[in-house]
């Protein structure tokens, strides 16, 4: 029993010891926020001397926030919109079809996870802008869904799909349904909790790319918020007062889209890894 409470002890610890190395600099950037660039220096770990929301003010207005914002939307709600319909079709007809072509592309598709596609840059900006895509929302979406996304997306929906019986679609065809009305009357509302995983993976990753939208977008006006935030930084030197600021206005989205699908990225994790 002593055993048992001190390991228990010990495991409690360790928590708190992990709680404090991750929460630390997560408060350092929080209280920074408040204080003048004098307080900053002096006191680096202690409480402002009071809530002072002018470091939010001029973040606001310098980031241009209100259009960053803007770009940031639709660049990843059109990106993980078409991530989720191409992927789960590709992955629907990698799963059930036999033919070796189609495992030859999941083989390929699989490639790209391993090959980061920082590797194809130049090939990349060539092509995007032979297309004439070049400082367009539309450019870093195709580059987003099918160079950088697509593959994990496949890779987690087939396996899912895997597991949805057959006989569903037999019935679905002996009553004179097609492959397409099929898979999106029958098999893709199954598919809600994977599609979960996707949709928060990929958000994420595509909301916190700074890379793609630095290489493809120029104007000012369709900048991205990581861009704003990168544009203010000094090369010399940086007022970390007016910076973090930047930063919090930049996850803030980030953090009231979880609160919202808590439930959802759990829910989804958890199937992911068990049905994948």
């Amino acid at each position: 029993m002593m055993k048992k409470r001190l390991t228990n002890g010990f495991y409690r610890l360790g928590f708190i010891l992990i709680s404090v190395v991750v929460g630390l600099p997560l408060y350092y950037l929080v209280v920074t926020t408040f204080k003048t660039p004098e307080e900053a220096a002096l006191s680096p770990l202690g409480l402002p001397s009071s809530l002072n929301f002018t470091n939010y003010q001029r973040a606001l207005e310098a980031m241009n926030y209100g259009n960053a914002l803007k770009n940031n939307l639709i660049i990843t709600v059109s990106a993980v919109i078409l991530l989720v319909v191409f992927a789960s079709m590709a992955a629907y007809v990698i799963s059930r079809s036999q033919s070796k072509l189609f495992k030859t592309m999941y083989n390929i598709f699989l490639v790209g996870l391993i090959i980061p596609f920082q590797i194809a840059i130049v090939p990349l900006y060539q092509i995007i802008s032979g297309l004439n895509l070049m400082n367009t929302h539309l450019g870093v979406i195709l580059v987003s869904v099918f160079c950088i996304n697509l593959p994990l997306s496949i890779f987690l929906l087939r396996g899912f799909i895997s597991t949805v019986p057959v006989e569903l679609e037999e019935a679905a065809f002996l009553d004179g349904c097609g492959t397409f009305k099929t898979f999106w009357l029958i098999i893709f509302p199954l598919l809600k909790p994977i599609i979960s995983t996707v949709v928060i993976l990929n958000a994420l990753a595509i909301w916190n790319d700074f890379l793609t939208p630095l290489l493809f977008l120029q104007s000012p006006d369709k900048a991205v918020l990581l861009q704003e935030v990168y544009k203010n930084v000094g090369p010399f030197s940086t007022n970390w007062t007016s910076f973090f600021p930047m930063l919090v206005l930049s996850v803030l989205p980030l953090v009231v889209f979880y609160i919202i699908m808590q439930k959802r990225v759990i829910e989804g994790v958890v199937a992911g890894s068990v049905k994948g």
